[in-house]
């Protein structure tokens, strides 16, 4: 798959894994979360009954604010679970049930993105002859990698946005995920109804596999951090309220820059290699599915050849007014 092919770094084929794999329900999400949380075990194998607990709870927790969690009708771990969170199960009992009905199948297609397995695995299959996984080299090795800490957020950020295209009932269904720019987050809108999603740096990050989009300098989404990146509008902003173009604060013409990027850029207009770059990190969208895919889909074109001539017409017409392009050099390898 071009998106860790092109950068073949762990944390891109980690990310393969998050933002591109299946979705009919949330249970990777809750693995990788558990994982995440296991970094520091004594031992490389991890048995399901230590792998239960931290997986049921992130499942639970989840549940108390999307009931569903995945695309089917009835699941028997999902209701030992809202079980759970009514308080007819202790967590004695939440945790067997875990081990019986909660691995059935994301051990096994965890690795598996677009119908095939990826060439780095994070943990061996061993529930026959360990009763649990085996976490692999590639895993430990991940943990200690610049970008770890982004993993986490960004894991919760795509989460969010899965489970809110279920709660509306999308598939082949258009979804509008919206961006306020006042708190940073995105939103959808049902009728008259708002329901804020996520952070939109959490959402962009993963798809600029943490490198701001001007520069490819590391960037970094938690709170505190020197490194923490800022969202930009591709396409200045000042164009819309001047009526030049329209539907800027959509997700198509919002990237993650480095504040140093976001600073010099000012209103000048990126560079056209830079609009390549944009189409490309676009794309990474279509190819994730729900939600983001459906709201690209709508917003900029239903094939690659119109959602490529939307991006030059608005960039022309953006041209036209402000004339000056930008480009900053590069501050790290290509990476998209």
């Amino acid at each position: 798959m071009h998106f860790y092919q092109v950068d073949s770094t762990l944390e891109n084929y980690w990310r393969g894994i998050i933002l591109f794999g299946r979705n009919v329900a949330s249970y990777k999400f809750a693995l990788a979360k558990a994982l995440y949380e296991l970094r520091d075990a004594q031992s490389e194998v991890i048995t399901l009954d230590d792998l239960a607990l931290p997986f049921a709870r992130h499942i639970c927790e989840h549940l108390q604010q999307a009931p569903k969690q995945n695309t089917s009708k009835q699941s028997q771990f999902l209701s030992a679970c809202n079980a759970f969170n009514r308080g007819e199960l202790d967590q004695a009992a939440l945790q067997a049930a875990t081990v019986r009905l909660g691995f059935g199948a994301v051990i096994e297609a965890f690795h598996n993105v677009n119908n095939g397995e990826i060439d780095k695995r994070f943990f061996l299959d061993e529930r026959r002859s360990h009763k649990g996984i085996r976490l692999t080299d590639n895993f430990f090795r991940l943990t200690e990698s610049e970008q770890f800490a982004n993993l986490l957020p960004e894991t919760e950020a795509r989460w969010r946005l899965v489970e809110q295209a279920w709660a509306l009932g999308v598939s082949r269904n258009m979804i509008a995920v919206e961006y306020d720019a006042a708190d940073q987050m995105l939103f959808s809108r049902q009728g008259l109804r708002r329901t804020t999603i996520t952070s939109c740096r959490d959402s962009l990050n993963g798809y600029q596999k943490g490198k701001c989009f001007y520069c490819y300098r590391s960037i970094s989404i938690v709170s505190g951090d020197d490194a923490l990146a800022q969202v930009d509008h591709f396409l200045p902003w000042s164009l819309m309220p001047q009526g030049i173009l329209r539907n800027l604060d959509g997700v198509w013409n919002l990237v993650l820059a480095c504040r140093a990027c976001n600073g010099s850029k000012s209103a000048r207009i990126p560079s056209v290699p830079l609009l390549s770059r944009l189409h490309t990190r676009n794309e990474y969208f279509i190819n994730s599915h729900l939600p983001l895919r459906e709201t690209l889909l709508e917003q900029t074109g239903k094939s690659e050849k119109v959602r490529r001539q939307y991006l030059n017409d608005r960039w022309n017409t953006a041209r036209q007014s402000l004339l000056h392009t930008w480009e900053p050099e590069a501050q790290g390898e290509a990476t998209f």
